[in-house]
């Protein structure tokens, strides 16, 4: 635990070091608008103004005796705000599957015990993928069939306990 703070503090001052003294760029700058933009777009005060928008348009429509210009407008302002909302909400989606994984492969490779392959899973092919998932739906499969033995008060079999003669033999293949 201890390690993964000092790791992360580590990061956060690398990346703020290799910021300094420079101006940020447009990645830089784009990463932070996006968030920000995603952050107030979310907040139920800019659902409310935009119902109010469409209410207003609807509103108007007998005004406008429902004309095509007055279509086009709604059409319009949606079409503009959905094409770079897209590009917004992408952007925020992929900074946080970035840090997400970055957090799961931490504590993947802080724990002892655990397959360290998991901690890139995320870079392997469709296929690799698929063969790796196989191969976890088996080991739950064991593990689940060890659980409901032990539910059921059935212990698995045991191994046999070797004798002094048989460990003292696999000592001697080992060192031979």
């Amino acid at each position: 635990m201890a390690r993964a703070k000092v790791r992360v503090r580590g990061i956060l001052m690398a990346k703020a070091n290799s910021h300094s003294g420079r101006a940020p760029g447009l990645s830089t700058w784009f990463a932070h608008f996006a968030q920000r933009t995603a952050h107030w777009t979310g907040h139920p005060a800019v659902f409310l103004l935009a119902v109010a928008v469409v209410v207003v348009w609807i509103v108007t429509g007998p005004i406008f005796d429902y004309s095509d210009t007055w279509q086009l407008v709604i059409n319009t302002g949606t079409t503009i705000v959905t094409f770079l909302m897209v590009f917004l909400i992408q952007n925020t989606q992929n900074r946080d599957t970035m840090a997400l994984q970055l957090k799961l492969s931490e504590l993947v490779l802080a724990m002892s015990g655990a397959q360290n392959k998991f901690a890139a899973v995320e870079d392997l092919s469709d296929e690799e993928l698929e063969e790796l998932h196989q191969e976890c739906k088996k080991r739950a499969k064991v593990t689940l069939d060890h659980l409901q033995q032990r539910r059921k008060g059935d212990s698995p079999p045991k191994p046999k306990a070797r004798t002094a003669a048989q460990k003292a033999k696999t000592t001697v293949r080992r060192s031979a």
